[in-house]
C-alpha cells in the first residue's frame, strides 16, 4: 500500500524553475533561545515524532500539522515547491511552525528543510543558480561550490529553514543517466564529488544550516528510468565497486563534519540483497557507521516512494527504516496524514517491544542533539 500523492523526485523535478512573485525578503526573526525542561517521560506517540518530519500541500499550514507539532509529536516539515510562493511567503509560514512548537512538551527546535541543491533542483526562488555538474565543470570548482554552499545557507537561514537536503554525493556514470539527466552530480571522479560536496557542506554549515549528503550508498549506476520514486531499483554493483567509487565521497563529507546522510531506496545486492539500503541495517550499520565512522543523524529518502512497494504500509515502513537504524524518518506524499501514520506505526511498535527502548532513545537523541544545535 503507498498513501504517496505526489512523488518526491517528481516533486523535485516539477518545483525546478518555477517563477515566483514577491522576491523580496525582509529576513525571519529569529525565535528567541529557549531551553525548556523536557519532561521525564513522553508519551510513546512523542517519543515517535521526534524522529518524523511532516509535509502538507498548499500555501496554508493544515491545523492538522499545527497540533502535531504544539503537543509534541513532530521533529520537523519538509517544504515542496508548491508550499512557496515567495520568500516573504515561507518566512512567515515558517514562523508560523516555531510558533506551534513553542507549546510543544519537547522544547527542541523543528527542523524546517528543504531541496535547495541548485540548477534544475531549488524550491526557494534565489540560488544557487549553477548545477553540481556545472560547478563540476567550471573553472575553479571548490570556489564555487564553497559560494553554491553558502548562497544556499544564507537563503535558508533567511527564511527560517535550518535543515538542506544538499549535496548529492552521487557519482555519474554516463551522460544522461539517472543524477547526469539533472545535473545533480559533481563528477564520474569520487574524489572530485568528495571535495566538492566537503565544499558545500563547510561553507553551508558555516551560516548555521545543517547539510544532507545523499544517497547512500550511492545512485550513481542507476540509469535513467531507475527512479526509486515510482518503483522498485535494484542496482548490481559489486561490493568492491560499491566501496570505491560510490561511497568514496562519503568520507571526505564526514571529515568536513556533514550533519545528516540520507539513505537512497535502491537495493544492492552485493551488499544486502533483501533489503533497500534504508531498511537494511548491513548497509546502515555496518557501511555507514561501522566501515566509515558516522556518527550523525540518518534520514531516509520518502516512505511514501513507489520504490518501497514490497514494504507494506507508511506505518510498517517506518518501524522496519527505525528497527535497521535509520534516526529521521521522512514522510512526504504531501499529507500530513501520512506522517501521523508513521508516528502511530513507531509507537505501537514501542508499546509491544518490537522496537527496543534503548536503541530507539539513543536515535532520538542523536535527532534532539542536532535540533539544539540549530535555531
Amino acid at each position: 500500500m503507498n498513501d504517496n500523492a505526489m512523488t518526491r523526485r517528481g516533486a523535485l523535478v516539477a518545483g525546478a524553475g518555477a517563477a515566483f512573485g514577491a522576491m523580496g525578503l525582509a529576513g525571519a526573526a529569529q525565535a528567541a533561545a529557549r531551553k525548556p525542561v523536557r519532561p521525564a517521560a513522553l508519551t510513546p506517540e512523542q517519543q515517535a515524532g521526534q524522529r518524523v518530519i511532516y509535509s502538507y500541500s498548499g500555501t496554508t499550514v493544515p491545523q492538522t500539522l499545527l497540533t502535531a507539532i504544539s503537543s509534541g509529536r513532530a521533529a520537523g516539515v519538509i517544504f515542496f515547491g508548491d508550499n512557496i510562493s515567495s520568500l516573504t511567503q515561507i518566512s512567515s509560514v515558517c514562523a508560523q511552525l516555531r510558533e506551534a512548537n513553542d507549546s510543544s512538551p519537547v522544547g527542541a527546535p523543528l527542523l524546517l528543510m528543504t531541496d535547495q541543491e541548485g540548477g534544475q533542483v531549488r524550491r526557494l526562488p534565489g540560488g544557487p543558480a549553477m548545477s553540481q555538474k556545472q560547478i563540476g565543470q567550471s573553472s575553479n570548482p571548490v570556489s564555487a561550490a564553497t559560494s553554491a554552499g553558502h548562497e544556499a545557507g544564507e537563503l535558508l537561514a533567511g527564511v527560517g529553514m535550518n535543515v538542506n537536503l544538499a549535496p548529492v554525493l552521487d557519482v555519474y556514470r554516463t551522460a544522461g543517466d539517472f543524477e547526469d539527466q539533472y545535473g545533480r552530480s559533481y563528477s564520474k571522479d569520487p574524489a572530485v564529488c568528495g571535495q566538492l560536496g566537503s565544499a558545500f557542506i563547510r561553507a553551508q554549515q558555516q551560516v548555521g544550516v545543517a547539510a544532507t549528503a545523499k544517497h547512500f550508498p550511492g545512485l550513481g549506476p542507476a540509469t535513467a528510468s531507475q527512479n526509486t520514486d515510482s518503483k522498485p531499483v535494484t542496482l548490481n554493483v559489486s561490493a568492491a565497486n560499491l566501496r570505491a567509487i560510490d561511497e568514496a565521497p562519503y568520507g571526505p563529507a564526514i571529515s568536513a563534519g556533514v550533519k545528516l546522510v540520507m539513505l537512497s531506496w535502491a537495493t544492492y545486492p552485493a551488499l544486502d540483497p533483501d533489503h533497500p539500503a534504508g531498511l537494511s541495517s548491513t548497509i546502515i550499520q555496518n557501511e555507514l557507521r561501522g566501515r566509515l565512522g558516522f556518527t550523525g543523524v540518518t534520514i531516509t529518502d520518502s516512505l511514501t516512494a513507489n520504490g518501497l512497494s514490497n514494504f507494506g504500509t507508511t506505518a510498517q515502513r517506518a518501524v522496519s527504516a527505525a528497527k535497521a537504524g535509520m534516526d529521521l524518518l521522512l514522510v512526504c506524499g504531501q499529507n500530513p496524514a501520512n506522517g501521523a501514520n508513521a508516528v502511530t506505526g513507531l509507537a505501537n511498535a514501542l508499546r509491544n517491544g518490537q522496537l527496543a527502548q534503548s536503541t530507539f532513545d539513543a536515535a532520538r537523541n542523536r535527532v534532539t542533539s542536532l535540533r539544539d544545535s540549530l535555531t
